[in-house]
């Protein structure tokens, strides 16, 4: 089953409650929340203050997204409010430590590839993992096309994860749209990110049917 996690970076942040209940009532299945520092991205964007307030206000699982420097250094904080923690193999942290803190305060655990890792980089760490996050754009900015070399990631991680008979969700971040969720889809994703494609649709539960009939 395809599971739906829009990010929340395209809402309109003077209207977050009507767009949270907006996507609510089409289905989707999490709220993918992108935190940025400047520092790892070229962007910023929220920190806990407004994870909090979100988790107060929805029941939907948080599904949030660290790009920040040396994450490590903060995951007891998010973890307070996330239901799915990730973060970037590249940001600088003991990688398997900080899998294994995250699933220790109770929450699933995740690991995020950039474009430019190859899927092989973290197959010993997929024991770890109760979800992979595969950037098919890079980090920092949404509205981006879609990079076709995620699927190649995606296809080789789920093989990965079927030698190992692991059950692991496998999600997909960057310019998903009618065109490239059966794409991803295919390669292996059940999980897909979409900020734009369903914040820009005029009746959001009929897009969001759309691609869960993929």
């Amino acid at each position: 089953m395809i599971k739906i996690s829009p990010s929340v970076l395209t809402a309109d942040f003077l209207a977050l409650d009507a767009d949270i209940k907006k996507l609510e009532s089409a289905g989707v299945d999490m709220l993918h929340l992108d935190v940025m520092d400047g520092v790892f991205v070229p962007n910023l964007s929220f920190g806990n203050p407004i994870i909090k307030s979100i988790k107060a206000h929805t029941k939907l699982p948080l599904d949030v997204h660290l790009m920040i420097d040396r994450p490590h250094r903060y995951i007891d904080e998010f973890a307070k409010y996330a239901d799915y923690l990730s973060f970037h193999y590249e940001a600088g942290s003991d990688n398997a430590a900080t899998l294994k803190r995250i699933r220790e305060l109770g929450v699933k655990s995740a690991i995020v590839i950039k474009p430019c890792t190859g899927a092989e980089k973290i197959f010993d760490l997929l024991p770890l993992c109760d979800m992979v996050l595969v950037m098919s754009v890079e980090p920092g900015f949404g509205g981006q096309k879609f990079m076709p070399q995620a699927l190649g990631k995606l296809s080789a991680l789920k093989e990965e994860c079927n030698r190992r008979g692991l059950d692991i969700l496998l999600e997909v971040d960057g310019g998903i749209n009618a065109e490239t969720a059966p794409l991803a889809v295919e390669a292996g994703a059940n999980v897909l990110v979409a900020g734009n494609y369903i914040f820009s649709a005029e009746d959001m539960a009929a897009r969001v049917k759309e691609i869960k009939s993929i």
